[in-house]
């Protein structure tokens, strides 16, 4: 048994924990406050909540509030600028995982020269090594999805060429993260939805991955049994504190995945449809490929994982590995998700061929730590089987 741990972020979980954030050594004297063109934190008080526990711990701010739900290359160049020219001495990133990404890829430019792209691997990145330290980054999570919080990686487009790209290192992971489930109760049932199975995805997607190993496994189960008992439940009701609390567990989880194992190419398809088409929402491209992405590596690979995936998913006399994919379709229904269509988000039946092609150009190292290698014509056919 081999593997690594390294997971150096704080995580301060809990309800009421955003308290935290007025009484904690902060990493500077003047932060770089991130959060999407959305006017979410501000309707619902949490942009104000932060920035007077910020007043309150004595520290200044500078607000940058023009993320995007899929986050794109100029805000990160233009949010490092702002960070430079006005001192910022470390970032927060507060929102869902668009603008915490954003803020790690911020902090990255703000003490760097040159561009985001410069040190992005795959696709027209030219992957150099990133030679000064990053800021220090604060995360504060209102979404229960990405599990950026407890992972150093961040997804950022290049919008002139719709590649999403991944990346991160040592240097990303959050000097503390706030996971407090109060933030989370305004979130709308469909975001939640998305949100949830993207989390999802992050634990299945690190447990069928050839780098699993016994740490990530530890993790990727239990959140699983989490999003699969609480999930349905947030979506229902959105004021049920207890399911908002363990969605939001089993997202961190997912993140603590992320920092073990890691996604496999199911990520690199969806990256490839919203990065061409940056209004479909990521969990919601993750939702649209799932079934026929996980019928096909069920049949191939690992049955054992697929049956115990199913038995934690609630599927508990589960024998067949298609039984996780029962199990899955039936999560859907539950949440409400389970008739999405692609051609909703403008994507037309006759782009697979390209998609797929993007998909290994821009992230192909995904599709490297699968346990069955995907060929071309089997990419096109998960994506045309799942085109409605």
């Amino acid at each position: 048994m081999n593997f690594n741990y390294y997971m150096p972020s704080r995580l301060f979980f809990g309800k009421g924990e955003i308290e935290k954030l007025g009484t904690e050594k902060l990493p500077g004297k003047k932060a770089l406050l991130v959060i999407s063109a959305g006017g979410s934190m501000k309707k619902y008080g949490y942009l104000d909540k932060v920035t007077d526990l910020l007043k309150k711990n004595d520290t200044d701010y500078v607000l940058f509030d023009k993320i995007l739900p899929n986050p794109i290359k100029s805000h990160v160049m233009e949010g490092a600028a702002v960070a430079k020219t006005q001192g910022c001495d470390f970032v927060i990133g507060l929102g869902g995982g668009s603008s915490i990404d954003s803020a790690k890829a911020i902090a990255v430019m703000a003490t760097n020269e040159g561009d985001y792209w410069d040190y992005i691997g795959g696709g027209s990145g030219k992957g150099l090594p990133v030679p000064n330290k990053p800021l220090p980054i604060i995360a504060i999570t209102t979404t229960a999805g990405t599990g950026t919080e407890a992972d150093p990686w961040m997804v950022v487009t290049k919008e002139e060429t719709g590649e999403k790209i991944g990346g991160g290192f040592d240097g990303t992971f959050p000097y503390f993260s706030i996971i407090d489930p109060d933030l989370m109760m305004s979130i709308p049932a469909h975001l939640t939805a998305y949100q949830g199975f993207d989390a999802l995805f992050h634990s299945t997607e690190g447990y069928i991955n050839k780098t699993a190993n016994f740490m990530s496994d530890l993790f990727a189960l239990a959140s699983i049994e989490l999003i699969g008992k609480y999930l349905p439940r947030a979506v229902r009701d959105g004021s049920d504190a207890e399911a908002r609390a363990m969605v939001a567990l089993a997202n961190t989880l997912a993140g603590m995945v992320e920092s073990t194992s890691g996604c496999t190419s199911e990520h690199s398809l969806e990256h490839a449809l919203s990065g061409y088409h940056p209004k479909l929402p990521h969990g919601a491209g993750l939702i649209m490929i799932s079934l026929e992405y996980n019928k096909l590596f069920a049949d191939k690979v690992c049955p054992e994982r697929f049956v115990a995936m199913a038995k934690a998913l609630g599927k508990t006399d589960a024998v067949h590995p298609q039984d996780f994919v029962t199990a899955l379709a039936e999560l859907q229904k539950a949440c409400g998700v389970d008739n999405l269509k692609m051609s909703d988000y403008g994507i037309k039946a006759d782009e697979m061929q390209e998609i797929a092609r993007h998909a290994k150009d821009t992230m192909g190292g995904l599709f490297e730590v699968d346990r069955y290698q995907l060929s071309h014509e089997e990419i096109v056919s998960i994506l045309e089987k799942s085109y409605r």
